[in-house]
This record gives C-alpha cells, sequence and structure tokens, in this order.
C-alpha cells in the first residue's frame, strides 16, 4: 500500500535530485523565469520560496547557509535583489503557469517565475 511520500523522486537518486533542484533554483534566480516540466516546477517551488525567505533577514549566517547550498552568485542576487521586493509579503513569491504538453513525449510542461509585486 503506497502511503503518502512527500516528494518526488524522478527516476534519480538523492544527490542527482539535490543537484537538479540546486541548478533550476540557479536558473530561476539568474532568470527569474523558466519553463520546465510541471512535476519540477511544483517541487521547486518550496524549496525556492524557502531561500527567498531567508534571504529576506539578510543577515551574514543566512547568507552564509545561502552561498553554502546555491552559491555566490545566486545567494547575492537572491539577497540583494529580489528578497528586498518581498519584504511586505508572506510567502507566494512564486507563480506557476501551465502550458501545453512538449510534443516529443508529451510531458506536462509549465512555467515558473517570481510575482512581480
Amino acid at each position: 500500500m503506497k502511503k503518502q511520500v512527500k516528494g518526488r523522486k524522478f527516476g534519480r537518486k538523492r544527490d542527482q535530485r539535490k543537484a537538479l533542484m540546486k541548478h533550476l533554483a540557479f536558473a530561476l534566480v539568474k532568470y527569474e523565469r523558466i519553463e520546465t516540466t510541471q512535476a519540477k516546477a511544483k517541487e521547486l517551488r518550496p524549496f525556492i520560496e524557502r531561500w527567498v525567505t531567508r534571504s529576506r533577514d539578510a543577515s551574514l549566517g543566512r547568507y552564509r547557509l545561502a552561498i553554502a547550498q546555491l552559491g555566490k552568485p545566486t545567494a547575492k542576487k537572491l539577497r540583494d535583489e529580489i528578497a528586498p521586493r518581498y519584504k511586505n509579503r508572506n510567502g507566494g513569491y512564486t507563480r506557476i503557469t501551465k502550458r501545453m504538453p512538449r510534443k516529443g513525449d508529451a510531458a506536462q510542461r509549465a512555467i515558473i517565475e517570481f510575482v512581480k509585486d
């Protein structure tokens, strides 16, 4: 019997899933809008929103944690440009918009982007 398991596996091992989320988060912060599959977008949303919330604090400890997890350029842009936009907002920093399925394998596509405030 299938129990309530949190998260998707994407047919990858744990370290590969972590790397996938890290690179998707890097791309989202860099371009502020990316197109990916719907499942990956839904998995990325809580991951990136958690980091935006942490970056709103702008303390040195939180910044160092973000550098360790996401890399220096991503953490810097997140702290200096993206997080200040959402000072008066409690969550809901991203929007997922569904797209037509991909032609080759009919995978559900989606656009994930930061909400303009």
